[in-house]
């Protein structure tokens, strides 16, 4: 039998939290080739944490971060952007006076893309989210929630990622604007063998797109299983 290929991305005794006092402490969650992890928990489960340290957004405390098994010694997001790992942040995290043109010719600088590659990067992301176009001079903040949600993911998408980590993506969407977003995402995963670690508390549209859930409480992982395990409501709510 052959040995289990290497996480994509894993964590090891992660400890972080904010001020010294831990949100996450001892924390082991691994995201594979090819997969569609979904995590989901309460608000203050350390969902968000989890997804920062990931990204070097905030130094773990104690524990590691590992890529493709191999321990990365200081995650910081520009060294783990070249190595194909992007991020979609809570909130969207785009400049409101910027238009989306400015906003993606940023990214194209943030992630490192060489010049001569930008016009081919911007015409790939437009195939990907075609409506991108329809507001492409607009500054971000005349957009909807769900045209801006739209920016942040393309932006995130200019580095051709073969790891993506999604921060509630579907806040202030409604659930058809949600899966509008969603499913051109999944499609990309699905093409190129992506993988995607997506947080959400929107629990029934999330285990549309996801191959395997875990439950967070309390800086802890209280639960792992295949959306199928999740159908029953009751026992959803009794998880949170």
């Amino acid at each position: 039998m052959s040995p289990a290929a290497p996480a994509v991305l894993e964590a090891r005794g992660l400890r972080a939290g904010y001020g010294g006092r831990p949100v996450l402490d001892g924390l082991d969650v691994r995201l594979d080739a090819n997969e569609v992890l979904c995590l989901i928990g309460h608000n203050g489960a350390g969902k968000s944490t989890l997804l920062k340290a990931l990204f070097g957004l905030l130094v773990p405390q104690a524990g590691s971060v590992l890529l493709d098994g191999v321990e990365v010694a200081r995650p910081d997001p520009r060294r783990l952007t070249a190595a194909g790992i992007s991020m979609v942040p809570e909130g969207r995290g785009i400049f409101p006076g910027l238009t989306v043109a400015e906003t993606m010719r940023l990214g194209l600088w943030s992630a490192g893309v060489p010049k001569h590659e930008h016009a081919a990067r911007l015409d790939w992301v437009m195939e990907v989210l075609p409506a991108l176009r329809k507001f492409y001079g607009q500054r971000a903040g005349t957009l909807s929630g769900g045209q801006q949600q739209m920016v942040s993911l393309g932006r995130a998408l200019l580095s051709q990622p073969r790891c993506l980590l999604l921060d509630e993506p579907s806040i202030g969407l409604a659930p058809k604007l949600f899966q509008d977003l969603m499913g051109p995402v999944r499609a990309l995963q699905q093409e190129r063998g992506m993988s995607i670690l997506i947080v959400e508390q929107n629990v029934r549209e999330a285990l549309k797109i996801a191959d395997r859930v875990i439950v967070m409480k309390s800086g802890a992982l209280i639960r792992a299983g295949v959306p199928a395990d999740f159908a029953d409501n009751t026992d959803l709510m009794e998880l949170y």
